[in-house]
């Protein structure tokens, strides 16, 4: 049975000792009052209870039991309705939701950290609260007064929960074809109609209500994505004493629910809009903008799910790496087998996952730390930069940790294939990080095309150049590796600007892994400088200078073959007529 328990150790080692988001706290009047080392440590301490104790074990039963469908009702796994419960109680459904509406005004870089042990104890599950806590992102900032008075203390009390509603069946990326309407009433309420498909949490049985927030076209409105207007479909219409008691059900339904190769738990639905009452959120003919606010926070999410089950997988590689007996790698008589964590391979696999796991956890926290800053201070520059990182949070994050469940099933071998060690569900689990909110191709083209091209470059060598300056100003043991590969970097990125865009997008998804390595680097780096012998144990200093040497020595030289192929014409793929696939 897969087991987990929640690294609240490096959790605050990143939080405290690598960035210093204490202090920083401590430095915000919305935050010094009610947030410092220790109340924030007994944050993440409560919210990995729930998570060990009340979710992790029984995720290979919700697994199991999946949901089901029985006319219009979707039914979660009994158990997701404790476990939920538990959430609301503690008020995690809205701890970083704003202190206006009921939330508990919690920064990004402390809830990010829950968003990792949720999607560890189960992804499945902590879908729920996660799109809800998306959702909320959206009204807040782009939401009427009424609205968001009437929905966000629902929302963020657990009462109610959310959804987003994008894809049609023959609309995915390309979603300026989409065929839902919305048709405005004299009431200055919308009818919509259509059909949305791969709704996360689209109906289900864990709140009294469930939100909407769906992507429409006017009738009027322009072709293609400037035409699209984002609209506040509840499944029951909010009390009105003129006209309802909060308990008229609205014109959405569940058509079916999909049948997937993993988190089965997440009831993942197709959505029928029948004449529903919706209200416009933002401007007309302004949804998409408004949608990607939500986006966004979703794909960091999804880098916390690759993170997730990326730690999970290793803690159940690892000890049985440390239990298994096969073969004899050191041991000389041949009557006694050794446990396998002693052979080469084995340890190659669990130090790849390592050094992956601890150098991301440092990556998410900083990003999320840029977001807090740009909403605190204000601060263009750090919003910039995570706006940069948005794509990379998503995309590198999810295929490491797609990488990290494969690798470490691997070290089980033949049990790994098998249900009862639960390590084909984090493979099968952690796949989707990588499809949805924007595949991680379209997250490259992002990256390259809306967040590199568009600028010319200057975020990112900006953050280059701060890089460069803050290795200089200390001594560091692999300063000359890290700073040699930010020059190449460099020298790409210019080759880069000099390109088409049909060459540019070719090249997108190698420079996103190419930049995503180096700021890994960057992450060992910064946790090297937070080592300190009067916080930290001679073995936590000892584990991690070695990991940050296994990741320089092993791991880094990986972008030399991004940089050997992104100097090559990306043209040679259109050589290839397609009569020749």
């Amino acid at each position: 049975m897969s087991q987990y328990q929640a690294p609240i150790e490096d959790i605050c080692f990143n939080l405290f000792d690598v960035w210093h988001l204490n202090d920083y706290w401590q430095q915000q009047s919305e935050l010094q009052q009610q947030l410092d080392t220790d109340t924030a440590k007994a944050i993440v301490e409560e919210a990995a209870k729930i998570c060990e104790q009340q979710i992790a074990p029984f995720s290979m039963l919700a697994d199991h039991q999946g949901v089901t469908l029985q006319g219009t009702e979707v039914t979660v796994p009994a158990h997701y309705h404790a476990a939920y419960q538990s959430l609301c109680e503690g008020g995690w459904t809205g701890l970083s939701g704003d202190v206006a509406y009921g939330g508990m005004g919690m920064p990004k870089a402390l809830s990010m950290m829950v968003d990792e042990m949720l999607c560890s104890a189960d992804i499945a599950f902590s879908l729920y609260p996660g799109l809800t806590a998306g959702a909320c992102v959206a009204l807040l900032q782009h939401a009427s007064e009424d609205i968001k008075s009437v929905y966000l203390p629902k929302l963020y009390s657990g009462e109610w929960s959310a959804t987003m509603c994008l894809t049609e069946s023959h609309a995915g990326t390309d979603l300026g074809i989409m065929r839902t309407t919305a048709k405005p009433q004299d009431d200055g309420s919308y009818k919509l109609n259509g059909s949305k498909i791969f709704i996360t949490a689209g109906e289900h049985d864990l709140t009294s209500n469930i939100v909407h927030l769906v992507l429409a076209k006017l009738p009027d409105a322009p072709a293609g994505s400037r035409g699209i207007s984002l609209f506040i479909v509840p499944k029951y219409l909010p009390a009105n004493t003129n006209t309802n008691n909060g308990t008229v059900r609205n014109g959405v339904a569940v058509g079916s629910i999909e049948h997937k190769m993993g988190i089965n738990g997440s009831a993942t639905c197709v959505l029928n809009f029948d004449n529903a009452v919706g209200y416009l959120i933002g401007q007309p003919n302004r949804g998409l903008a408004c949608m990607f606010t939500m986006m966004n926070y979703e794909r960091l999410s999804m880098g916390s799910q690759g993170l997730g089950a990326a730690e999970r997988a290793y803690q159940n590689a690892l000890a049985y790496a440390k239990d298994r007996l096969q073969g004899r790698e050191t041991e000389k008589d041949a009557s006694k087998a050794e446990p396998i964590i002693v052979h080469a391979d084995v340890r190659r696999m669990l130090l790849n996952i390592k050094a992956m796991n601890e150098a991301g956890r440092t990556f998410g926290t900083w990003v999320a730390s840029l977001l807090d800053k740009a909403k605190y201070d204000n601060c263009q520059q750090s919003a910039a930069i995570a706006n940069l990182l948005t794509p990379v949070t998503k995309a590198f994050m999810t295929d490491q940790g797609f990488s990290a469940c494969v690798t470490a099933q691997q070290v089980f071998g033949g049990h790994g294939y098998i249900k009862e060690w639960g390590m084909e569900q984090l493979v099968r689990d952690a796949r989707i990080a990588q499809i949805y909110e924007g595949t991680n191709g379209i997250q490259a083209l992002d990256f390259m095309q809306r967040k590199v091209i568009a600028d010319q470059g200057k975020v990112l060598s900006a953050l280059l150049a701060t890089i460069r300056s803050e290795i200089n100003s200390h001594t560091f043991t692999h300063s000359t590796v890290l700073l040699t590969y930010i020059t190449k970097v460099e020298q790409i990125l210019a080759l880069l600007l000099t390109q088409d865009s049909r060459s540019q997008n070719g090249n997108a998804y190698d420079f996103l892994n190419l930049v995503s390595y180096i700021l890994y680097g960057y992450m060992w780096y910064k946790t090297s400088l937070a080592l300190d012998g009067n916080k930290h144990s001679a073995n936590f200093i000892a584990a991690k200078t070695e990991t940050a040497t296994y990741f320089y020595q092993r791991i880094l030289p990986k972008a030399d073959g991004y940089v050997a192929i992104l100097q090559q014409s990306p043209t040679v793929m259109d050589n290839i007529a397609i009569d020749q696939f």
